[in-house]
């Protein structure tokens, strides 16, 4: 299958590995993926903000760039929550009808990357071994706006090595919320101290989550609590195979990132 990866902003400038990792883990699965070089940001932090007229030519080169393609996955619940749910009425409401009906289109053909594993590729057991014990975080929008419900979950039950814990209180938000951690600063640290004691409470060695935004929230609290639990992308844990691993100074098998 041909596959157009969407990478999101924050992938392209900030996470690059977890973008690495979606095509190495694809093209592992046998498919072809390309990377469509018109691709800018998806406009949602426009439309978050209020700022619907200047998302407008956002959406229309979204829908230029990827209408070419069958297939388009993200490694981001949040910008594929953008795309499906947003795109068409932003452009409905700039009264581009034409550009609404082709938004949802393009919002037809585009995966989460557990969606796309799950439901698209059908496969559950990608061939990863990651020896950790992981515990996962469903981020907001991945979990409420287009529901990946337990897809990752049921990815990860099959990394060889795996142990997967419980997060409790999983549900819960971390407090990033984009711009809602900066406008509202005290509830958002203090939802954060929730979430990282829940993850300090698992054991877990790390956490992970379909998007880099939350982990790099989560992942900032706990580095600056001193904690030794490390944030990995869900799609850099599926794309570790055995030859990603390397031996520490105690002769321990541990797996890059």
């Amino acid at each position: 299958m041909r596959i157009a990866l969407f990478v999101t902003c924050l992938a392209d400038t900030l996470f690059p590995e977890a973008a690495k990792a979606t095509v190495r883990l694809l093209e592992r699965l046998g498919h072809e993926v390309v990377f469509p070089d018109g691709q800018t940001c998806c406009g949602q932090m426009h439309v978050n903000t209020g700022y619907q007229a200047q998302a407008v030519p956002l959406v229309r080169r979204h829908v230029r760039t990827f209408d070419p393609f069958d297939v388009i996955v993200a490694p981001s619940g949040s910008c594929v929550g953008s795309v499906r749910h947003q795109h068409a009425v932003v452009a409905r409401r700039a009264g581009d009808v034409r550009l609404a009906s082709r938004a949802e289109s393009v919002a037809g053909r585009t995966f989460e990357l557990s969606e796309l594993l799950v439901d698209v590729l059908g496969v559950t057991d990608v061939g990863a071994f990651f020896p950790h014990r992981v515990t996962y975080h469903p981020t907001c929008h991945s979990l409420r706006m287009h529901g990946v419900a337990d897809r990752p979950v049921r990815l990860l039950r099959e990394v060889r090595g795996l142990d997967l814990v419980e997060l409790p209180a999983a549900d819960q938000c971390c407090g990033f919320g984009g711009t809602f951690a900066v406008k509202n600063a005290d509830t958002s640290t203090a939802m954060l101290a929730d979430k990282l004691r829940h993850v300090v409470s698992t054991g877990a060695e790390v956490c992970t989550a379909g998007d880099a935004s939350c982990l790099m929230h989560i992942g900032g609290g706990l580095s600056r609590s001193g904690s030794a639990v490390r944030t990995v992308h869900l799609a850099e844990i599926l794309a570790s195979t055995e030859h990603d691993t390397v031996a520490d100074e105690r002769g321990e098998q541990v797996v890059r990132s």
